[in-house]
């Protein structure tokens, strides 16, 4: 798998193996070594290091990340390096505070080394739960698709293996794992979903449900990644800018099938400076199509304002630039209305 991974990432010279301690990632730097040990990938130069980011959220967790560094440079890796972070709120909830901050470790330090790959031990059992989080939040098929194999220098080569595969490994290795007590803390709706749901759920349905959900990510990657093609060529004919805003045409939106017209509406927002808004906002800007006349504002997450300019209202802008009412509409005006995107910054006080 990870052999397969590095072929389809290039064959990257230098890899990072992001390591927690856990059996998943210890059993991933543990395969990550062999190759660090041949010294190339089908023939192709590598070498290994690794990163332990030391989130600072539980006591002892430098002496954790200390132990792990030292079992790392045991199997081979070089260079080992401790990442501390600290982990600020994000109003996303800590398990994405963690997760940003992490990543940004995990970033500097493939920066900083060259690394053109960093490998994370995400495993089926992770997609599986990813899922089904998804399915009970109402996410859409970006979220459903979870997690990619590969995005940008993240690669995730264990994604087609299970969690008991991963402990084996360990055992064979004689690696003594660290078992995150985080994972099973009630608190966190993830680690909820791995000790309580999923076990229900093999129970009453059968063996194979994680494979399953599984494969419907695997599937919904391939139906998102094509929507989000469609999307990104039809919001690149259709945006217009004046300034910072950016506006589209509602008869050319009207006409898109519903799928590709939020997704659209939502890149207008980010292309503005503004966050992915929910279901329930892409909702409320969409209905200002079917509106008569300037409509709105909507609020969308992150200060953007979206807005309707009915055809006469453009009419009345064009002509009092042109200085002769309607008369002084250029023969390009627009011919319709159009929806409008507009950051607001806040006042310096």
């Amino acid at each position: 798998m990870l052999q397969a991974a590095l072929a389809e990432a290039g064959y990257p010279e230098r890899v990072l193996v992001a390591c927690s301690g856990g059996p998943d990632s210890l059993a991933l730097a543990a395969v990550a070594a062999y190759f660090a040990r041949r010294g190339h990938v089908d023939g192709r130069p590598v070498a290994v290091g690794a990163v332990v980011v030391d989130h600072q959220l539980q006591a002892g967790s430098s002496g954790v990340a200390a132990r792990t560094a030292e079992t790392l440079r045991e199997l081979g890796l070089d260079p080992v390096q401790i990442r501390t972070v600290d982990v600020a709120s994000t109003g996303f909830g800590p398990e994405a505070a963690a997760r940003d901050a992490r990543h940004a470790a995990l970033d500097a330090a493939a920066g900083e080394w060259g690394a053109g790959a960093v490998l994370l031990g995400h495993t089926l059992d992770d997609q599986a739960e990813q899922v089904l989080l998804g399915l009970a939040r109402g996410s859409g098929t970006r979220s459903l698709a979870g997690m990619r194999p590969a995005r940008g220098k993240l690669l995730r080569p264990f994604l087609g293996l299970r969690r008991a595969d991963t402990l084996e490994i360990c055992r064979a290795e004689e690696l003594d794992a660290w078992h995150d007590p985080s994972n099973a803390d009630p608190a966190f709706a993830r680690s909820r979903t791995r000790v309580e749901v999923m076990p229900v759920l093999e129970e009453k349905l059968g063996p194979g449900v994680a494979e399953s959900l599984a494969r419907t990510a695997a599937i919904l990657q391939l139906d998102a990644d094509y929507l989000e093609d469609v999307a990104n060529s039809t919001y690149t004919s259709l945006v217009e800018h004046d300034g910072p805003d950016a506006s589209l045409p509602e008869a050319a939106l009207t006409e898109l099938a519903p799928a590709i017209r939020f997704r659209v509406i939502a890149k207008a927002a980010a292309g503005v400076g503004g966050q992915q808004p929910s279901y329930q906002r892409l909702l409320a800007a969409e209905a200002l199509l079917r509106r008569k006349g300037s409509a709105g504002p909507v609020e969308l997450p992150g200060g953007v304002s979206v807005y309707r300019l009915s055809l006469a209202e453009l009419q009345d802008r064009e002509g009092a630039q042109g200085n002769g009412g309607a008369e002084g509409v250029p023969r390009e005006a627009a011919r319709c209305g159009k929806l409008v995107f507009r950051l607001h910054k806040p006042s310096r006080k």
